[in-house]
């Protein structure tokens, strides 16, 4: 199989991951038939081996000395190290071999040094944010001022743009550490200790002499060979047989696409391959958009996005109305879960005062119950917010790709953090999963070659998105007078737009990026795009023109006005209802209303604890959906914006809040 990849013109080679299963192998030299569970015993042996070697390398070079060693990029000798993790550690002279008696070929060796040479690269960079936070500690950790906030982002590399959180969540560890031994650590190392290896194969770190997959003739398939223990301690080569695995490719994965050796781990039993592959995607571009989708984030409503259009003459146009991605039934069962884990956190703690240490506790047995139910729920917590990431990111890319947007303008919140409005509130919007969205949008993105910037969230929902004056914002449209953030209105006489807090804002970021593309900047470390200030000049330019209605051509009469009759239409038929299979004919008449709600099945009308999502009985807000057992898109409701003819604005006409 040829590994290069022909390329046309406007297309850049994109590199992906899809998963897949082996569910069988075969032995080639005895053709024996593996099972599933007797390949996964088979890939774990091999796996059990490559963790306890990457864990000894791990833990004799969890140091300050030798991390800064590999992330200097040159050997004692001045050369320049490889870019694989493996080949630098040789280089340095960081080897590792196998425990006494077992017999395993460098192959082996390569992925352990690889899998414990990424965990100490990335090692670096906590390495230094931990650095930063504890040269500028401050004096309150938990209230910096401002003064200490740019304090600590210049003492961090590239800290202007590290997202808040991030310095917040160090500084408690930190705070964790002092508590314990009243006083401060010397290094994340002393803060943290070596993490532990995960149990899987890094087969990109080897060569044909122990895996290669190749394609075959069906394109859809392709065939796995590897080497694999017979035994979990092989004394000798003998002990290691070739197996070949057929894997059935995921659709994602392109016909012309080429593969590359996959990352095996032990999964439920079951051997999981994740999958890279190469495949042509068309180039997405800096600057030069006309049609760009601004995308603004919420707290109920998690994303409103929408499409607006720059046109020769600099003119910025809305495109339709935009739409709303709502999950609030969503959310509100993964605030049930952090609840849940929160009070399960706190009983496990309280349990583990009481052993202290004596495994002959009577809580002994119960703690484990406890700990066994709190990984449940944060498994719970993990593929919800998973499930939410990918839904929201699909439904975003779906509304560019409606639009024909060749650009996706997103809100950087990274800067931002939740405070100031409630601890409850606080608390939502800090779990919130926008940067797995934020990254999925950046994945599905690439596909289809449009690009996603983020550009800077100052006075995104404050100012008027036509003429840029700070807005006022109430309750609702028909509650003027009343203090609130949903509704807003432009001061302004001469302009009197009003509307949603989140339709404006989605306006003003589309508009804002659409005016500063020019200013775009690629990251080389990881390729995304970012607009990292506002330029005043480009700025006044960063604003919405209304449409104007035009009058309908040709109004002129081409026949007699059409009879109307004066007896209105009645609300129900005269006739009786046709003959029904299952019911006698003639019951009572039928209207012509519109069908109710479809109710929902009936486990969702029990109440299954905290597990399932439960039915609100006392306050004021019940989410639709928000019932036991509806499952997940019962929850999450999405507008589809209509971008083929700008819909006018009759909320600008109301005469009680102009």
């Amino acid at each position: 199989m040829s590994r290069r990849l022909p390329l046309g013109e406007a297309e850049t080679a994109r590199t992906a991951c899809a998963r897949g299963l082996l569910r069988t192998g075969v032995v080639e030299k005895t053709g024996e038939v593996l099972s599933a569970s007797a390949l996964a015993e088979r890939v774990g042996w091999a796996a059990d081996l490559v963790s306890g070697m990457a864990t000894e390398l791990l833990a004799a070079h969890w140091n300050a000395a030798d991390v800064e060693a590999l992330a200097s990029g040159v050997d004692v000798a001045g050369r320049a190290l490889p870019s694989n993790a493996w080949m630098a550690l040789r280089r340095l002279g960081w080897s590792v071999a196998a425990a006494e008696g077992i017999r395993v070929n460098d192959r082996i060796v390569r992925m352990a040094q690889e899998t414990a040479g990424r965990t100490l690269r990335s090692a670096k960079w906590r390495a230094d944010l931990a650095t930063g936070i504890l040269a500028t500690w401050p004096a309150e950790p938990g209230k910096r001022t401002p003064d200490e906030w740019d304090a600590v982002r210049e003492a961090i590399s590239d800290g202007r743009h590290l997202p808040s959180s991030v310095i917040t969540s160090r500084t408690r560890q930190i705070t964790a550490f002092t508590r314990r031994h009243s006083r401060l650590p010397a290094d994340v190392f002393e803060l943290e200790a070596a993490p532990r290896m995960a149990r899987m194969l890094l087969l990109s770190a080897c060569d044909g002499q122990q895996a290669s997959i190749a394609r075959g003739d069906n394109p859809g398939r392709a065939l796995l060979r590897l080497q694999l223990p017979i035994r979990p301690d092989p004394c000798s080569y003998r002990d290691w047989m070739w197996v070949a695995c057929p894997i059935t490719l995921p659709p994602t994965v392109p016909p012309g696409a080429v593969l590359h050796l996959p990352t095996l781990r032990i999964h439920h039993g079951r051997v999981r391959a994740d999958l890279a592959y190469t495949h042509a995607a068309p180039r997405a571009r800096r600057s030069g958009h006309a049609v760009a989708l601004g995308v603004d984030w919420g707290l109920n409503t998690l994303l409103t996005a929408g499409a607006v259009h720059l046109h020769g003459d600099g003119k910025i146009t809305a495109l339709g109305a935009g739409g709303m991605f709502r999950a609030s039934g969503v959310l509100a069962k993964q605030h049930r879960l952090r609840r849940e884990s929160e009070h399960l956190h706190t009983k496990a703690d309280h349990y583990q005062r009481l052993i202290a240490g004596n495994n002959a506790h009577l809580l002994t047995s119960k703690h484990h119950v406890l700990a066994e139910e709190i990984r449940h729920v944060s498994n719970r917590r993990a593929n919800l917010n998973d499930a939410l990431a990918w839904s929201a990111a699909r439904w975003t890319v779906d509304q560019a790709i409606t639009a024909a947007a060749t650009v996706i303008y997103v809100e950087d919140l990274r800067s931002m953090e939740a405070r100031g409005i409630g601890r409850t509130l606080n608390t939502r919007l800090s779990q919130q999963v926008r940067g797995q969205i934020v990254e999925r949008i950046r994945h599905l993105a690439a596909e289809a070659g449009i690009a996603v910037v983020t550009v800077p969230a100052r006075n995104t929902s404050r100012h008027c998105p036509r003429c840029l004056i700070p807005l006022r914002h109430r309750k609702a449209p028909d509650r003027p007078t009343t203090p609130g953030w949903k509704w807003a209105i432009c001061p302004n006489p001469e302009c009197g737009w009003q509307g949603d807090r989140d339709t404006g804002a989605w306006q003003r970021i589309a508009a804002r990026g659409l005016a500063h593309q020019a200013k775009t900047v690629t990251d080389r470390a990881n390729g995304t795009m970012a607009i990292r200030s506002v330029v005043d000049k480009l700025e006044v330019q960063a604003h919405v023109t209304p449409t104007t209605k035009t009058s309908r051509s040709g109004r002129s009469k081409t026949g007699p006005t059409r009879r109307q009759t004066t007896r209105p239409a009645p609300r129900r038929r005269r006739a009786p209802s046709p003959t029904r299979p299952d019911g006698p004919a003639g019951q009572r008449p039928e209207g012509n209303a519109p069908p109710g709600r479809r109710r929902l099945p009936r486990a969702a009308h029990r109440h299954q604890g905290v597990t399932a999502i439960s039915t609100p009985t006392t306050g004021r807000h019940r989410p639709r959906g928000a019932a036991l057992g509806a499952g997940f898109h019962q929850h999450v409701h999405a507008t589809p914006p209509r971008w083929a003819d700008s819909m006018p604005d009759g909320t600008s006409c109301m005469e009680s809040l102009c």
